[in-house]
């Protein structure tokens, strides 16, 4: 087979991206004559269909979603290296799009991303905030923030700071709580977050030698971060929280510190990128700003 006509893969993405041939065209500023032409071509070289046309939409096969994933990939690449020699000493513009966990995403990259738009103005940022793991390639992320532990993957990762957990109670709970070790709090009423693996068990440490795992009693199961926050609030029971949303309601009384001695494993915070050999300057500059709030709200904590 001759060697692909890569324009055709741009021609076959906009179209799989959009729907349609006419939407393709406009996006693409060409006629629809030639996008139609281009993608027939294309299947003629690769002998398979890889679109099914309708009177309303255009659907791609199985074949075609294949092929859709690499093409993302292709030409994200061509363009990060374009963008990389043509704006090396540019500032960010275009569109930055950021995927992160709600939790942290509400309280750190919403903010951060406003700072941004400030500083950039030439740059606008799409915030995506789902506790769900984001494929960044079909959904077309440049960035992805994710807390906690990560998978293994292909993708490139960037550490740029961590979080402790903390077990905290409301001030009501914690004045009638009698416990000096944390095997005391397995009889407690606990506040599972079932975002995590394990929302119930949980490993306690002390020094270099000192280890105990506790099991909580379940009295409530909420699956996200900032509603867990809310029911510790109100008092509903002991949870473990992030330093990042736990340490504004206890500096201000609002949730007290359990056991203050007793770390429990600490996680951290990651800059996830698409495989490629290229960051564009919106990307780079906004993990910059990152990593350095990040260094400055560990040192506040």
């Amino acid at each position: 087979m001759e060697a692909i006509n890569l324009n055709r893969l741009a021609y076959f993405a906009a179209v799989a991206d959009l729907g349609s041939f006419t939407r393709a065209a406009e996006r693409l500023g060409i006629t629809k004559a030639v996008v139609s032409q281009q993608v027939s071509r294309l299947e003629a070289e690769l002998k398979t269909d890889l679109l099914v046309r309708t009177t309303r939409r255009v659907e791609p096969t199985e074949a075609g979603r294949l092929l859709h994933a690499r093409c993302v990939m292709i030409l994200r690449e061509a363009d990060d290296a374009f963008n990389e020699i043509a704006r090396s000493n540019a500032e960010p513009m275009g569109v930055l799009r950021i995927s992160a966990p709600n939790d942290y995403g509400a309280s750190a990259i919403a903010p951060l991303a406003a700072a941004f738009s400030r500083r950039y103005p030439a740059c606008t940022v799409e915030l995506t905030l789902s506790d769900a793991r984001i494929d960044l390639i079909a959904n077309q992320i440049d960035l992805s923030i994710r807390v906690g532990w990560l998978d293994d993957s292909s993708l490139q990762t960037r550490r740029i700071g961590s979080f402790r957990q903390l077990l905290v109670a409301a001030p009501e709970l914690a004045a009638r709580l009698a416990a000096d070790e944390p095997q005391d709090l397995a009889t407690w009423p606990f506040i599972a977050n079932g975002a995590l693996k394990e929302p119930l068990v949980w490993r306690f440490s002390k020094g270099d030698f000192e280890r105990r795992t506790v099991r909580m009693r379940q009295v409530l199961a909420i699956d996200a971060t900032p509603a867990v926050l809310s029911a510790a609030l109100a008092g509903g029971g002991l949870a473990v929280l992030p330093d990042f949303q736990a340490a504004e309601p206890i500096a201000a009384g609002r949730l007290i510190h359990i056991l203050p001695a007793w770390e429990l494993p600490s996680g951290g915070i990651h800059a996830v990128y698409p495989t490629a050999r290229f960051r564009p300057p919106k990307v780079t500059a906004f993990v910059a700003m990152l990593a350095e709030e990040a260094k400055r709200q560990a040192r506040s904590l």
